[in-house]
């Protein structure tokens, strides 16, 4: 028997299908409120709280704010508030309904004050929770397959070895939890980072928000996601209609945290004034990748996070409670990403290292690859390549000294140089007085 305090993942509105004739999934068009999964009630009282905080403002500008048509939509809205006496027009900015200008009355401030007690979320409307499943669904059929063609193009401005791409590929296509591991400044945040972005496939449609049983959680984050063009995008839409204007067009997240992660950063995350909940990271990277850096340095037990993704890697499926304590079932369509630059052994045991699909070490670059990423880092900066200066720099600062080359040391390196340059008010060049001047400025010897 299902526990009755878990909402499902079992869709049963279907009006949140829709693919174009590639077979992508887009959001549907939205010409009534039926279309919209929401009753007149829950859009009306969303308006009246717009309104409360807006003041004097017109139909489309209401209509604008909480992402709904006005046709169809906000229209009969606007006439069951009049209707109610919640509002009252006071004339007209332009020609047609749309520009008819409200205030909100005495009784419909009575109403938004009442209202404002449960939530004071006035932003765009929110598309149902089982919508939101559909599209997650959907979408994330839509991942791009990982070969060593398209990988090498996605890697190019990286030097990596043909044994490291594959082994990165095939740990992409599993979209599924990979687990990074190896000394720092080799790569490890960068290799992911590109193949993220790049792998994943280019865009991905969130919504604004969604509604779970009156409960509003917000998915689109400006900080972590990156809009694409989404209003003007109406490509194969019919005269006069409009795809669901709830649904914002990203590319496909790729979220990064570090130490700052906790474990209550990973469930919804309410806001007890404004009663409201912000999705927590693996929602927000649904349909991308989630990427925890620094892993083990997070002021939580590695041991009790990495329990933490057991359910979700196993299943598929993710349980975020409410601050009701009822919990709902969200899908885990994330490629979780662990980066770290302790020994594995430190930090989590074999049991749950079998868990993880793919286990990769990005150890130092050979000669050959340090010598190449500094030939690059020198074009990007601008500095003449010299051979004979790189060779002085491995002799006199590797070699001799016992270091171990990074491939994050060629980049610190001529950045040192340069700001040396600029002080002396000379060229940058790899000269041994520059050279020797940027390692004692940047090694620090540890004992």
């Amino acid at each position: 028997m299902n526990n009755p305090s878990q909402q499902r993942m079992q869709p049963r509105n279907t009006s949140a299908l829709s693919t174009n004739n590639s077979g992508k999934w887009e959001p549907p068009p939205l010409r009534n409120i039926d279309d919209s999964g929401l009753n007149l009630i829950q859009i009306a009282d969303l308006a009246i709280k717009v309104m409360y905080f807006g003041g004097f403002m017109t139909a489309q500008r209401v209509a604008d704010i909480i992402k709904l048509p006005f046709v169809g939509v906000v229209d009969q809205v606007m006439e069951f508030l009049k209707r109610e006496r919640f509002i009252e027009a006071r004339g007209t900015s332009g020609l047609g309904d749309a520009a008819v200008q409200y205030v909100i009355g005495t009784k419909g401030i009575e109403k938004a004050r009442e209202i404002l007690e449960r939530s004071q979320y006035a932003g765009p409307a929110p598309v149902t929770f089982d919508q939101y499943i559909i599209a997650m669904r959907e979408q994330n059929k839509g991942r791009v397959t990982a070969t060593p063609e398209v990988l090498k193009k996605a890697l190019s401005h990286l030097v990596i070895s043909d044994k490291m791409l594959g082994k990165v590929g095939p740990a992409m296509n599993s979209g599924k939890s990979i687990f990074l591991y190896g000394p720092p400044g080799n790569g490890k945040t960068t290799i992911s980072e590109a193949v993220g972005k790049v792998i994943l496939g280019a865009d991905i449609w969130i919504p604004y928000c969604f509604d779970v049983d009156g409960q509003i959680i917000r998915v689109f984050d400006e900080v972590n996601h990156s809009v694409l063009d989404s209003d003007g995008d109406q490509r194969g839409m019919p005269v006069g209609v409009r795809r669901d204007p709830r649904w914002i067009r990203i590319k496909r997240p790729c979220i990064i945290v570090g130490g700052e992660l906790t474990l209550s950063g990973l469930d919804l995350i309410y806001d007890p004034v404004n009663k409201f909940y912000e999705a927590p990271f693996q929602v927000k990277s649904n349909g991308g990748m989630f990427l925890i850096d620094d892993f083990g340095r997070q002021q939580v037990r590695p041991r009790d996070l990495l329990n933490r993704w057991i359910v979700p890697l196993e299943k598929g499926v993710d349980y975020l409670t409410l601050a009701t304590g009822r919990k709902i079932e969200m899908p885990f369509n994330v490629l979780i990403v662990f980066s770290t630059n302790l020994d594995p052994a430190d930090l989590v045991d074999e049991a749950f290292l079998r868990r993880i699909r793919h286990k990769i070490e990005v150890g130092d670059p050979s000669p050959n690859e340090f010598a190449e990423i500094f030939r690059r880092a020198c074009t990007d900066k601008r500095i003449q390549y010299d051979e004979n200066g790189l060779k002085y720099l491995i002799q006199e600062w590797y070699i001799k000294r016992e270091r171990r080359l990074r491939s994050v040391h060629p980049r610190d390196i001529l950045d040192q140089l340069i700001d040396i340059a600029r002080y002396l008010n000379v060229q940058p060049a790899l000269t041994k007085d520059l050279l020797d001047r940027a390692c004692e400025s940047y090694f620090v010897k540890l004992s």
